[in-house]
Order: structure tokens, then sequence, then C-alpha cells
């Protein structure tokens, strides 16, 4: 029975979107805050939910860590690597619940219904990489866990943009739509188009300023998705650390694919390799359009790395 009335409240009762860490002037705004954070605590650390539990003692919950970003960093060969350690649950789609507001509206169970099955010593991972650059997600993953650990893969920005345009260039040949060439996104009245969606998304320091209103830096773990393209060991390594899991994933677990030209997974002795639709080769790009990125991209990069105390080797 109390199941029963637990579930038909969480039906009704829906993460609200009210200030994280401005002063609450409403009493009513008090209280909806605490219930909402009440339901959070008994659906997070203990699962009554008879459909999200197993018989063989594993349940749905929510995510103790999220992938946020960044679109064409990365996240779903970190998700790979990261899933090699056993004591990682990871959903197998992108969910999309903090971004998209059919999903939003949707509610917590709606949420933890998307999560693998995982037994108490494990964490549950999710990856989407548009929460990194939507503007409401910060707060609504802050308003569902505060201590949330958060995982940002970065690359290149320059390549980041590149790689941007070839995914949406694949996706239309597939459909056998003609696609414009990357320079007609990439210039604009003869200068560099700057409101082109892709060179938005590589503006690291702007998105990284609305996630540092909620969570600390030391709750953000950033990947470097170059180094990890080259040399994956030492960046899974540090995820381990910042997750506070066991070193269980080892230099053996990766080896070099001179077919594909990239690093792919051996796990017990099985080996596996990303979809054929990652690595893909980018699209020739005049020397002088690529000097402009480079050039648009400095400022912005330096103000990145002043934000989070730390360098990349980027152009």
């Amino acid at each position: 029975m109390a199941a029963f009335l637990l579930g038909a409240v969480l039906l009704i009762v829906h993460p609200q979107i009210v200030p994280s860490r401005p002063a609450i002037n409403s009493n009513a705004e008090t209280s909806s805050q605490s219930v909402q954070s009440e339901l959070l605590k008994k659906t997070s650390q203990k699962n009554d939910f008879k459909e999200n539990i197993h018989s063989n003692g594993s349940c749905r919950q929510l995510p103790q860590t999220i992938i946020i970003g960044v679109r064409k960093g990365g996240t779903r060969a970190l998700l790979e690597m990261l899933s090699l350690h056993p004591d990682i649950a990871a959903a197998e789609s992108e969910v999309h619940f903090f971004d998209w507001e059919d999903h939003y509206r949707n509610g917590l169970q709606w949420y933890i219904n998307q999560m693998p099955f995982s037994y108490p010593h494990q964490i549950t991972v999710e990856k989407t990489p548009a929460y990194f650059t939507s503007p409401k997600v910060p707060e609504r993953v802050y308003n569902m866990n505060q201590s949330m650990r958060l995982l940002l893969i970065l690359r290149d920005p320059s390549e980041r943009v590149l790689s941007d345009y070839t995914q949406v260039f694949y996706n239309h040949m597939q459909k056998h739509k003609p696609y414009p060439s990357i320079e007609q996104f990439l210039i604009k009245d003869g200068e560099l188009n700057v409101d082109y969606k892709a060179i938005n998304r590589s503006l690291y320091y702007i998105h990284m300023q609305n996630w540092l209103k909620y969570f600390p830096l030391d709750h953000i773990h950033i990947v470097d998705g170059d180094k990890l393209i080259k040399d994956p060991f030492p960046e899974i390594e540090k995820v381990e650390r910042f997750l506070k899991l066991s070193p269980q994933i080892n230099a053996s677990n990766f080896y070099f694919n001179k077919t594909k030209g990239f690093y792919c997974l051996r796990d017990s002795g099985r080996e596996r390799c990303l979809h054929e639709s990652k690595g893909r080769a980018h699209p020739q790009v005049d020397t002088r359009l690529l000097e402009k990125l480079h050039e648009y991209f400095h400022e912005p990069n330096k103000k990145f790395f002043e934000l989070v105390g730390r360098t990349f080797d980027w152009h």
C-alpha cells in the first residue's frame, strides 16, 4: 500500500524549477522544495517501486554521475570505456531528460525507468551531450541532486566544429538529402559566421559559467577528449579516481586498431570497437578558413582556461 501511495505522489509531483542558490521568499516554495527533496531522498536511497526492482536484488535508481557533454567531444567513447569497470551501470541511450521539455514533464519516475538495473555497490551513469550547452539543465540537475558528480569531455573547439558538421552531413547523406558545404555554414558576407550553432557549442567558457553557478569545480571532472583518442588509459584512470572507483581498468583493456585508426576495447577476452560512424574523416577546409576559426577561438579558450584553472593543447 505504501509503495502504491508513493508511486501516486511521484506521478503528481514533478521537479520544480526554483532558484537553487538565491534566497527563497515564499513559504509555499519552501514547502514544495522540501517535499521534492524528501521524495528524491526516498527514491534514490530506497527504491520502493515494484517495476524497478529485480528478483536478483538489482534495481533502477537515479544516476549518481552524468556525462553532460560536449557534443562530438567523445562522450560515447568515454561511456564505453568507463563501462569496462564492473562497478559502473550505464544507460544505453541518451535520455534527454533535463533538456527536452516533453521528457522533463514526465517526472522523476519516468527518468528512473530509463536507467539500467544496478546493484547497491554500482554507480549508475547516463550521458546526454546536449546537457552542457542547454541553459536550463544545470539548475534542474542541481535540484535533483546537489552532490552529483559530473563528467565533461572536451576537444579542440575547432576540431569539434568540424566533427559537428560531419555528423549532420552524413545523417543527410544516409537519407539521400543534399546538404550545404561546410564553407557555406562557416562564412557569411565574407566573414566567419559566428551565429553558426556548431561554433556556439564550442564556446566552452560561456556554458561552463552556467554550470559553475550550481556546482563547484571539484564536482566537474573535465576529460581531455583529444588525449582520450591518442592514449585512453591515463584519462580513464583519472575518471576512476574522480568517481572514487577501485582501479579496475587496465592498459590491456585498450588496443589500437590500425584499420579503423583508433583505439578499441578488450573486455574479458572479447574485443569491440565503437560504431563505424565514429572517427569519420572531416571535410577538407581551406587553410585560411581554419586559421580564422583558430583565431576566433583564441580568446574564448583563454577565458575557459582561466575559469577552470587548467590549460589544454588547443590551437
